[in-house]
């Protein structure tokens, strides 16, 4: 039961980051923008995407799982404070806490690594036969 729980929830955390990467790439130019409105440079989006399409499948196959969860933690918490730190706004601040709570799965699939049903555990157990 561990291990396919375990592979669920790496599921239900990499598919936000999956289809998020994808959209961005359908919305380049108008993520640039966003993301200009938030003092941060465009030039910057090929690497959010690659973390969050390139992190999402890495975390949905359970590939460097415990290294990716950590950066896609950090990635979190950073959207949640550069994006959605209007508090007093209800829909930032129910973003804003759902980063957070993102962060806190991340940090648990760190800790505890991406399970039995995973490419990790098949190369660890290859690297160890």
């Amino acid at each position: 039961m561990n291990a396919s729980l375990t592979l669920f929830g790496r599921v239900g955390l990499s598919l936000i980051f999956i289809i998020s990467g994808w959209g961005k790439i359908a919305a380049y130019a108008g993520t640039q923008q966003y993301m200009a409105s938030a003092g941060l440079p465009g030039s910057l989006l090929p690497l959010v995407i690659a973390l969050e399409l390139g992190g999402g499948l890495a975390v949905l196959t359970g590939a460097f799982t415990r290294w990716i969860a950590l950066a896609l933690a950090a990635f979190s918490l950073a959207s949640a404070a550069l994006f959605h730190a209007h508090l007093g706004d209800a829909a930032q601040a129910i973003n804003f806490w759902k980063n957070v709570a993102m962060a806190g799965g991340f940090l648990m699939l760190a800790a505890n690594g991406a399970g039995t049903l995973s490419l990790d555990h098949a190369w660890n157990k290859r690297r160890n036969a």
